[in-house]
């Protein structure tokens, strides 16, 4: 009999009982082989973006190649232990700004009601805000301890020759430092499609408010409703990384209120902070390419 094992997309056939030794022993390695295949490109994929902070870095910002400053990709974001628990993203490292000190997107052309920056924008922000050193971490790499008490302190040494500053803080002329004024910036915090929307397994229920947008999916995924807008660039209707993420959000305390479980555009809807760009010409970090105004379009049924 065999087991079938599923790694990254890739399906292999690891034998058990009636199988040979020698067979099993292939086997094995092949499936090992593929693991580490499969590790080599996630970590190819995000040691070239801008989100690599390092000396190694294609970006403006990152390091110097001081010894005393870290190498590791992953920590600027990220922690195996100590992580924020008030963080929506997964093991965040870093401190959560807080949501009041926002001024959010507002036009008497939205139908849906916006709350305030929760959910995965809120880690996005703890960087692109400008008010924290982009290596202020709760758990450094192996200290195990909080390395500043002052988050727009910088603990390492930046390289400030290709438009970075020497205190770690995203440079104010950056576009990709928005600020705390989000005023000018699309809308996050937002319910999809004007609102009206709620899911019960793998059924959309309700209909958009507005209906200049395209239909949303759900389904129900480590015991949580979501949903996503699927795009011509996924290879099915399941969820995927270059479909429009949606994130559940409790909508009750907004106004007009809406649904305790409900799809709300943020941050990472549009934007993977895992890829490069696209294309040369297109913005970093794009779920979809922007040709043709195919991230716009995904979403807007214009």
């Amino acid at each position: 009999m065999s087991q079938t094992a599923d790694w990254v997309g890739v399906k292999f056939h690891v034998g058990y009982q009636g199988v040979s030794n020698m067979t099993t022993r292939t086997n094995k390695a092949l499936v090992l082989t593929a693991l580490a295949l499969a590790s080599g490109v996630a970590m190819a994929g995000i040691s070239a973006t801008k989100h690599n902070l390092t000396a190694s870095g294609p970006g403006p910002n990152q390091l110097t190649s001081d010894p005393g400053n870290t190498q590791e990709i992953c920590v600027f974001c990220h922690t195996p232990h100590g992580a924020n628990t008030d963080a929506s993203a997964p093991l965040w490292n870093k401190n959560i700004p807080d949501p009041t000190g926002y001024q959010m997107y507002s036009s008497t052309t939205m139908d849906a009601a916006t709350i305030q920056v929760g959910s995965v924008s809120a880690a996005c922000l703890s960087c692109h805000d400008g008010t924290q050193a982009m290596d202020n971490m709760i758990n450094t790499p192996g200290s195990g301890t909080n390395p500043s008490a002052d988050p727009a302190t910088a603990i390492y040494v930046w390289d400030t020759t290709n438009g970075g500053t020497a205190n770690g803080i995203m440079p104010a002329t950056s576009i990709a430092n928005l600020g705390q004024d989000l005023t000018n910036d699309h809308p996050i915090g937002i319910q999809y499609c004007g609102g009206g929307l709620t899911g019960a397994g793998d059924v959309v229920n309700g209909t958009c408010a507005d209906g200049d947008f395209n239909a949303a999916s759900t389904r129900v995924i480590n015991g949580t409703q979501v949903f996503w807008v699927n795009t011509s660039a996924g290879a099915s209707t399941d969820r995927e990384k270059n479909d429009i993420i949606l994130y559940t959000r409790d909508f009750t305390g907004a106004t007009p209120a809406g649904p305790a479980v409900g799809a709300s555009v943020e941050c990472a809807s549009c934007h993977d902070p895992h890829v490069e760009a696209k294309a040369a010409t297109e913005v970093s970090f794009l779920r979809v390419s922007q040709a043709n105004s195919g991230v716009c379009l995904a979403c807007h049924n214009k």
